[in-house]
């Protein structure tokens, strides 16, 4: 069975879980936006190939280069978004709920650095 919060709590949660991030990555977060939807739209469904209730989040964007802010001096934010009803869906407790978004942070993080899925198989998160 679903474990469901208000949006306020999970978005609480999520600050957490970007809180556990070392220090040394965070720094890097430039023009980079955190945000929660319930669902993922039928557009980033169709780009992502998969059924709308399999997406637990999504980073969209070209993440940390390491280039200067002059290669590229309008650039886009970058975007973490979570599906809060996916994750919730998932989740049978609160403690399940917290460990979900933290992988799903983690997960959206590595991307923001470029990391591919297959390269985030690798590490136990």
């Amino acid at each position: 069975m679903a474990y469901r919060v208000s949006r306020e709590v999970f978005e609480t949660l999520v600050e957490e879980a970007l809180a556990t991030i070392p220090k040394k990555y965070p720094k890097y977060f430039k023009n980079l936006t955190v945000h929660v939807e319930d669902y993922p739209d039928d557009e980033v469904m169709e780009s992502v190939g998969l059924r709308k209730t399999e997406l637990l989040g999504l980073f969209t964007g070209s993440g940390h280069t390491g280039s200067g802010f002059f290669d590229n001096p309008m650039p886009m934010p970058d975007s973490i978004i979570l599906y809060q009803k996916n994750i919730e869906a998932i989740s049978d407790s609160r403690e399940r709920l917290v460990e979900e978004i933290r992988i799903t942070v983690v997960h959206e993080v590595g991307h923001y650095f470029g990391l591919s899925d297959d390269d985030l198989a690798q590490y136990e998160y």
